[in-house]
């Protein structure tokens, strides 16, 4: 077996950051260069087709030499969890959706291994001196699935979508900080003044004041207008076949969704006409499996390749390694598994809306008392879990940075080693004591207190680490209901659409990006805050952390997020467990693979099969 271990450590702060779920790169990647913005139009270096010593050899046989593309073939990658079957890049919200999305749908900007931005669709830009006004050029050799010209009406159409009043998906963080957002989304004007389409392949971004985040702003995966324009923004677009059924959905990727069997199988084909040269393989199809049968899988070359969002499991990984076969990649993950507090619930009429209103969320008053939660806290092994649960093979997280990024500041949150003394301490300061002596602490009010907590399968760690928790906050007096495993879809559902009865949660979540803004998971009033943390002190950290000038220097940043990370670990809406090290395996017959910490679905048409 090769082994390939990849601790990226990020050189420079990120100037011009990327938010969730989208591309990042270094400040010092967008230093301004002469004649643009430091954007390489052209990173990737094309073969000359006239040097022969690059020349495709064949052998006495006249088969292509072994490492070399070859045209043709299937290459099967695996994944535990089915999809939700929303394959809209504007709808979709589980990773498992996005792993079919990635080879369909592409962005104006992308990045590559070393976190750096490059143009996709984009083939030039051009910011302004007081960085409110970002022009784009864009490609003009694109083609959609269905021949369609690719266009700047489809760039426009993309944002002012996410922009709608209708809109019910979580994606307006890419939308919301452009000039006449508010104006537009409220429905007061008909004309979205942040994008517009100022030539055929040319676009206009624009902003009311400097932005820091042009790229993660404009980086979004564009949708077909002609498509999509007869729909409205809300549930007509979110339900159409054209977002989620085989054969009829339309991108501009290398690759198409042409047959499902539900569930266990999704078969992508190869795009002849696509932009960047038509792809080596015919077919990807993406496999439905049983995590404990993946290894096995790997040594016969039934599966080529296990990426993310789950990648070879730690207690996989001593057999995998001793398959000869078999490269295993192990770049430090940049997301995170914690334990979520539900603080508060929105009303069913705003679940139905698909709206997040502060001022409507309902308190959930058990979780209400901090100290509740910080003894939460102190209960857990997490060190425990770590080392029994992941072999070892990651680090106990006490604050959203994990300690990849370059926001990461060991001394800023605070630490809540487990201290199960303390937790008890905690319980009884707030009130919480057992009176009926059944083992398990009543509320203040000497009424029982019962908190419930869910989780999805398909994670085996997570799964196991629900058992952990419900042991170790049982032996300091807290009575968890351990509630049965969804399947993950459901799960992320029922976490999305703030059930009731829910108070405590697992999830994870993974950033595609070197940045670590996270004000599209903790700002109160955005869709992915799905602990309902409604903070005034976090939501203005936030906002300074990137309000231009001051985000321009790197130190502000640092300071401003440390300052963040030690409010966060004393509020505590929820608890980080462990940030890991991925480890993404492929077959040594799998080739043109781009190892990215961050995406490993980048110029899949250069992927090929050794037959």
């Amino acid at each position: 077996m090769k082994q390939k271990s990849l601790w990226y450590l990020l050189i420079a702060m990120l100037t011009f950051g990327l938010l969730l779920a989208a591309c990042g790169g270094d400040p010092d990647e967008f230093e301004e260069e002469e004649g643009g913005d430091g954007v390489d139009d052209d990173p990737i270096e094309e073969d000359d087709d006239d040097d022969d010593d690059d020349a495709t050899e064949e052998d006495e046989d006249g088969d292509e030499e072994a490492g070399e593309p070859q045209d043709g073939g299937n290459v099967n990658l695996a994944m535990y969890s089915a999809p939700e079957h929303q394959f809209n890049p504007i709808y979709y919200t589980s990773s498992y959706d996005n792993n079919i999305i990635e080879f369909m749908y592409e962005s104006l900007f992308t990045q590559d291994e070393d976190l750096e931005f490059y143009n996709q669709l984009a083939e030039d830009t051009e910011m302004n001196d007081d960085q409110t006004e970002f022009v784009v050029t864009l490609r003009d050799d694109v083609e959609w699935h269905d021949g369609e010209p690719f266009t700047a009406e489809d760039v426009e159409f993309t944002y002012t979508t996410i922009a709608d009043p209708d809109y019910i998906g979580v994606r307006q963080s890419y939308a919301d900080d452009l000039a006449g957002y508010e104006e537009f989304n409220s429905g007061e004007t008909d004309e979205f003044e942040g994008v517009e389409a100022t030539g055929e392949h040319e676009v206009t971004f624009r902003w009311d004041e400097p932005t820091v985040t042009e790229h993660y702003e404009t980086g979004f995966p564009i949708i077909p207008k002609h498509v999509f324009e007869d729909y409205n923004a809300g549930q007509e677009l979110e339900e159409a076949d054209e977002s989620s059924e085989a054969g009829q959905i339309v991108g501009t990727g290398p690759f198409s969704l042409e047959e499902v069997t539900e569930g266990e199988s999704y078969v992508l084909e190869a795009n002849e006409n696509y932009w960047g040269g038509e792809p080596n393989l015919d077919t990807v199809t993406w496999e439905v499996i049983d995590q404990a049968v993946m290894t096995g899988l790997l040594e016969n070359g039934d599966i080529h390749g296990v990426f993310e969002p789950d990648g070879v499991a730690p207690t996989d990984i001593d057999n995998v390694e001793q398959l000869d076969n078999i490269t295993l990649y192990q770049p430090q993950d940049l997301g995170y598994q914690y334990l979520g507090f539900k603080m508060a619930h929105r009303p069913s009429e705003d679940v139905e809306a698909g709206t997040v209103d502060t001022d409507n969320f309902e308190p959930n008053e058990k979780l209400q008392d901090k100290e509740v939660r910080q003894a939460i806290a102190y209960a857990l092994d997490r060190e425990g879990m770590v080392e029994g649960l992941l072999h070892g093979s990651g680090q106990v997280l006490h604050a959203p940075f994990p300690e990849a990024s370059w926001a990461y500041d060991e001394d800023a949150p605070v630490r809540y080693d487990q201290d199960p003394e303390a937790a008890q301490e905690l319980l009884a300061e707030a009130g919480y004591e057992d009176v009926t002596d059944d083992g398990f602490v009543e509320d203040p009010d000497g009424e029982e207190f019962v908190l419930n907590l869910e989780y999805p399968t398909g994670n085996e760690p997570r799964e196991r680490a629900a058992i952990v928790i419900q042991e170790n906050l049982e032996e300091v007096g807290i009575n968890v209901d351990l509630q049965d495993p969804r399947e993950f879809s459901a799960h992320a559902d029922r976490v999305e659409e703030d059930a009731q009865e829910m108070d405590m949660y697992l999830m994870g979540w993974s950033l595609a990006s070197g940045d670590p803004d996270p004000s599209n998971y903790f700002q109160s009033d955005q869709p992915y805050n799905y602990t309902r943390w409604n903070d005034e002190t976090s939501d203005q950290l936030l906002q300074d952390a990137t309000a231009a000038p001051d985000a321009f220097e790197d130190e502000y940043r640092e300071e401003v997020y440390a300052e963040w990370a030690n409010h966060v670990s004393e509020e505590l809406p929820k608890v980080f467990l462990w940030s890991m090290i991925n480890n993404f395996a492929y077959a040594d017959s799998f080739g043109g693979v781009t190892e990215n910490p961050v995406n490993m679905y980048k110029d899949t048409h250069e992927w090929y099969i050794e037959e």
